[in-house]
């Protein structure tokens, strides 16, 4: 189900299922955290999208249904999602529901098709969802919006996803694949240690959990680089920098 490929410094991965809309059972989120335990170190961008009419389905029915989540699986692969130290671009080439919205609030950037929909129907269902998704939504999308999606199991057009602040983009489907490579390419152009380095310090800022020292070692840690250099001496011959990352 899980689909990944390398090309240069983006990764690809792409949820297959779509019979059952790319709903994540335990087997393809095992699989799924696999792949970004094993991403390229050169990597600078990943891109997650999906396959068939839907992004993601959340988790999958008849795994929650026969067993106990208390324990969600799918927070531990969100969580794994959000702390990658690389951007991620989430491509939702169509609707989005339950744990799916959680896995695209992981990552760093969304875009999306203007005939998606999403929402969130654990209430619809006798389901509390984890907090700790909750906390991601909260952090992400302000407490109102949250109370909308987890409360009201509201419904979510594209427009409204991107009024609320959950899309960063919305194009028609056929717009989807162009667009995010633009976005991975102007993300891929920057210096990588700036980029991932900022990314890290968000992460920590969003938690509570900025640790100081560490921060500066990565703010010092640029200036010393040669990417640092090279992008001084591209301002100033005028020319596009060429970053290698170190």
């Amino acid at each position: 189900m899980i689909d990944a490929v390398t090309d240069g410094p983006f990764t690809h991965i792409t949820l297959n299922a779509p019979a059952r809309h790319n709903a994540l059972d335990r087997p393809s989120i095992a699989a799924l955290i696999q792949v970004l335990n094993q991403l390229p170190t050169d990597t600078r961008v990943v891109i997650l999208t999906g396959s068939g009419k839907s992004f993601c389905a959340g988790a999958a029915l008849g795994d929650v249904a026969d067993s106990d989540w208390t324990e969600n699986p799918l927070t531990g692969l969100c969580d794994r999602l959000e702390a990658l130290p690389y951007p991620t671009i989430c491509a939702l080439n169509g609707g989005v529901y339950g744990g799916g919205v959680e896995v695209a609030l992981a990552c760093d950037f969304r875009l999306g098709v203007d005939t998606m929909r999403a929402f969130v129907p654990p209430a619809e269902l006798g389901i509390h969802y984890p907090p700790q998704g909750l906390a991601r939504a909260e952090r992400l999308l302000g407490l109102q919006v949250t109370r909308r999606l987890f409360l009201l199991a509201e419904r979510f057009d594209a427009p409204a996803l991107a009024t609320v602040g959950f899309l960063d983009q919305v194009m028609p489907p056929d717009d989807l694949d162009k667009a995010t490579i633009a976005l991975a390419q102007k993300i891929g152009a920057l210096a990588p240690l700036a980029v991932q380095g900022m990314k890290q310090s968000l992460y920590e800022i969003g938690r509570g959990q900025t640790d100081t020292p560490t921060a500066r070692a990565r703010i010092t840690a640029c200036f010393a680089s040669a990417d640092h250099a090279e992008g001084l001496a591209a301002q100033k011959t005028k020319r596009k920098p060429v970053f290698k990352g170190h």
